[in-house]
């Protein structure tokens, strides 16, 4: 015989239990279900488990005596150990299961359904596979932005457009700094004056080498704070990197005329020296010199002395 047990109501109010919980049985080999029994206002789980061990005791007799199991409401009593009827239920309409005579059918065309899924918004799991797919992303990165909506609709719109390499620069601009100036000043994406706009013309400006890493660190707190068109800003205020080879010569040559020290160090073994050298020379350009470029001429220059 299979026993089928199951909690029907259960509220917990100021420490105290009320619950109401179902049986039935069936014979091993049937597959319909049996009559289910309801036990009202149950208030602890000893009696809960007293109750249905005497109900399957109970419905197990009666159908071993061909005694019809009736669908019907039972109460436990805690002193006799043992359920007694209170009313039966022989209809849905009993359990007040009928149709809400105020509301009218609605039928809905499948083709209605598909129109309100398409306007449902991306699922985040779906998103951040989207993303990492379209940005060249790491995985990472596109569950933190998918996580908030507005992150990642501001993300996307900054990097609509950019091939992966840039986007996946933008993305790590985004995570590090970005992410930072947002929590510093308890902001949200949306509240800030940076542009989705902005940040792809700073992104673009820094791989295209119009301006340095220094420079669009610098640049990039002023336009969270007070927004801006970074393009015309670098003209405006001539930040632009200095990339002339010729120019940047010039001042690695004038930072080795000045600092004899740091070049005997380097003669003698102190490769480290030469990062001073580097940093003379961004002094020389005002941060503009591009910094991969000055480490070549300087490793260059110092090798041949």
């Amino acid at each position: 015989m299979l026993v089928y047990a199951g909690v029907s109501d259960c509220n917990l109010e100021e420490g105290n239990m009320r619950s109401d919980v179902n049986i039935s049985i069936r014979p091993v080999g049937e597959t319909k279900l049996g009559t289910k029994v309801e036990i009202k206002n149950m208030n602890s789980f000893r009696g809960i488990h007293a109750a249905l061990e005497y109900e399957a005791r109970r419905q197990r007799e009666c159908m071993a005596h061909s005694i019809p199991i009736v669908q019907e409401t039972r109460r436990w009593d805690g002193e006799a150990l043992e359920t007694a009827s209170m009313r039966t239920k022989e209809n849905a309409h009993d359990y007040r299961y009928f149709p809400e005579p105020d509301l009218v059918p609605v039928a809905l065309s499948d083709e209605q359904i598909e129109e309100w899924r398409k306007l449902l918004p991306e699922k985040p799991e779906a998103r951040r596979a989207r993303m990492v797919e379209e940005y060249g992303i790491a995985e990472y990165d596109a569950g933190v932005l998918s996580q908030a909506k507005a992150n990642a609709d501001f993300f996307e719109a900054a990097a609509k457009g950019l091939d992966k390499k840039v986007a996946k620069q933008l993305c790590n601009l985004y995570m590090s700094d970005v992410m930072a100036l947002l929590n510093e000043s308890g902001k949200a994406i949306g509240e800030c004056a940076l542009t989705p706009a902005a940040l792809r013309s700073l992104v673009t400006m820094a791989a295209k080498g119009t301006i340095n890493g220094p420079t669009l660190k610098e640049l990039l707190p002023e336009v969270f704070e007070k927004g801006g068109d970074p393009e015309a800003i670098v003209k405006e205020r001539g930040l632009g990197a200095v990339s002339d080879t010729a120019a940047l010569e010039a001042f690695v040559d004038q930072a080795i005329a000045a600092n004899p020290g740091p070049v005997a160090d380097f003669k003698a073994g102190k490769k480290a020296a030469a990062g001073f050298f580097v940093g003379q020379v961004m002094k020389l350009s005002k941060g503009k010199a591009d910094p991969k470029i000055v480490g070549q001429l300087v490793a260059r220059k110092l090798a041949a002395l």
